[in-house]
């Protein structure tokens, strides 16, 4: 692809499922080029394919739709263009949707209580802080995980009661309770099944100010009863009630770094837990990392599960045993909802963002193409796995992506933050913009870049089957991937690239590795309004330019940073400028 079919991405988020099964609505992401922003609207979609996806919303900003439990509606989170979301409600037998709150700082995602009387969703209460004001930082939480709004509000629980007749527009809806207090974020809100109870995630022990730790929590819908679920040394999250209310589905990421303070990236699993609270209890054969989040069905949780760069689809039987295989091989299941006996799942692959199948005993149904039209250029180019042999004999695997024509062909590596980010079945906007200027891309991704990676890309310049240039080699990655350039001098050119995920962990001395990196690098960054560069990438430039190595720092203006959709055609097409300066030239 070229930057310029960034304008055709679409990209699925996760389905809901109406009661009924005979429905999925999906929030579609698209960037606006002209605009400078995303866009999303939902989308409607019959899961027994019998007509086409069709827009249900005329698409600002909606996102995050659920079916409440009795069929009658829909309700979703909506935004203007520069408001916070709202929580918004549509009738499903047809009509407007009705705005439900005006919160100054925006509500979360909503969430049904089983008697489709009430709504609950986690967001921050009160007030939204001064912008000029000095922030005051607390806690080792806000500047390693992303939560909360440091120096504002806490993240709290809240309740909306509906009003009896909600088809009439001039019967007036009360304002959101608010169920919890304290400074402590709370998140991943869901009701009991029988409506008596709400569970969240917080962290409220004593070393909560310099730990990664969460646990979960269970409170009345009126505020009272607050209690632990769990007390362990682990990072939980997205608790999920069995459907008959005795047990909570737990995602655990165990003891998080000495004390609970590191983020470092373990596989997380699933495991249940007494709904009275108890020891978690680990589900087995899941063999894989967990994706946070399974979702409780009669049948049986469903669970995602990452696993050599693909993320597949288990169904874990209520009783234990064997999970069943529900979405296994090439693709990474993004999201997946249930109803009615059905399960609809987004998945994409090396050829689209997501598509939506719905899957029912013995068979699979595609349900929606969003990515025909950029499939449609012929600039989209497929994987191909590989695996090596790290030094000690661990496995290492990788994607390697390979223009048309007979090469041989200048390789890009590109290095991921580790096991847990591989990311090879799937759709990169950067990979596919290599490829088409001519590159070939081998991506790979491993805890520590210099374990096996490098065995990685010697494997792939000796396949004769994929044509690649061993004197034409380059880099790509975050601030670790530095740690790869200054120990052997073997890079044509490299990109070392601001990582803006919340929860990274600190990298390595970026101006101490400037000192020994002789490799031409272009360095991405974060910037503020005067255009300085503010991210921890900047000295690795400094260091660069002082000793006379070719470098060049590009810097993203704006609180959007790199991801912003027009900032991303341009960061495509300096990378591009990049790869064909250095490798492709001449």
């Amino acid at each position: 692809m070229r930057p310029d079919d960034l304008a055709l991405l679409r990209t699925p988020g996760t389905p809901a499922v109406a009661p009924d099964g005979r429905i999925a609505v999906v929030a579609v992401t698209r960037p606006d080029m002209a605009a400078d922003r995303y866009r999303s609207q939902l989308w409607a979609v019959p899961t027994d394919a019998s007509a086409p996806a069709r827009p249900l919303t005329s698409g600002g900003r909606d996102t995050d739709p659920a079916f409440s439990p009795d069929g009658r509606w829909l309700a979703y989170l909506g935004a203007a263009d520069d408001g916070p979301p709202q929580v918004h409600l549509l009738p499903t037998a047809g009509g407007a949707p009705r705005r439900l709150t005006g919160l100054p700082l925006g509500a979360g995602a909503p969430v049904w209580s089983p008697d489709s009387r009430r709504l609950a969703w986690t967001g921050p209460a009160g007030d939204a802080p001064d912008p000029g004001a000095p922030v005051l930082v607390t806690t080792l939480r806000h500047l390693l995980d992303g939560a909360g709004l440091p120096g504002g509000p806490r993240r709290q629980v809240h309740v909306l009661d509906l009003p009896d007749d909600l088809a009439d527009d001039g019967e007036p809806v009360p304002e959101p309770g608010v169920v919890t207090t304290g400074d402590a974020d709370c998140a991943d809100v869901c009701w009991r099944p029988d409506g008596g109870e709400l569970a969240f995630v917080s962290a409220r022990h004593a070393t909560a100010d310099r730990d990664l730790r969460t646990d979960v929590f269970a409170v009345h819908p009126d505020g009272s009863g607050l209690r632990r679920v769990t007390a362990s040394p682990a990072r939980c999250s997205r608790p999920a009630w069995s459907p008959d209310g005795a047990v909570l589905l737990v995602t655990v990421e165990p003891e998080p770094g000495p004390g609970g303070a590191d983020d470092g990236g373990r596989a997380r699993t699933l495991c249940r837990v007494p709904a009275g609270g108890g020891e978690l209890e680990p589900v087995p054969d899941l063999a894989g990392d967990m994706v946070p989040g399974a979702l409780g069905t009669e049948r049986g949780a469903l669970v995602r599960v990452r696993r050599d760069g693909a993320v597949g689809l288990l169904r874990v039987p209520p009783e234990g045993g064997t999970p069943e295989v529900l979405v296994d091989g090439p693709f990474t299941v993004r999201g997946v909802g249930a109803g009615g006996g059905v399960v609809v799942a987004t998945v994409g692959h090396d050829a689209s963002t997501g598509e939506l199948i719905a899957i029912t005993p013995g068979r699979r149904r595609l349900l929606t193409s969003f990515g025909r039209a950029l499939a449609a250029t012929g600039r989209v180019h497929r994987v191909r796995e590989r695996s090596a042999a790290a030094p000690d004999g661990a496995p290492v695997h990788g994607w390697v992506t390979v223009p048309d024509g007979p090469g041989p062909h200048p390789v890009v590596l590109r290095v991921s933050g580790g096991p847990s980010a591989q990311d090879g079945w799937a759709l990169l906007d950067d990979v596919q913009a290599a490829v088409t200027a001519g590159c070939a891309v081998l991506q790979c991704g491993v805890r520590d870049p210099a374990d096996g990676v490098l065995a990685l890309l010697d494997a792939a310049l000796a396949d004769p089957e994929l044509r690649l240039d061993a004197g034409r080699v380059a880099l790509t990655g975050g601030a670790a991937a530095a740690l790869l350039l200054a120990p052997t001098g073997r890079f044509a050119a490299a990109v070392v690239e601001e990582a803006s995920e919340p929860g990274t962990s600190p990298g390595p001395d970026l101006a101490a590795l400037g000192e020994a990196i002789p490799t031409p690098t272009l360095v991405l960054a974060a910037g503020d309004g005067s255009h300085r560069g503010t991210g921890p990438v900047q000295p690795l430039y400094v260091a660069l330019k002082r000793r006379g190595v070719p470098a060049e720092l590009l810097l993203f203006p704006g609180e959007g940073g790199p991801g912003r959709p027009r900032h991303r055609v341009a960061r495509l097409e300096h990378l591009v400028r990049w790869w064909q300066r250095w490798l492709t030239a001449g």
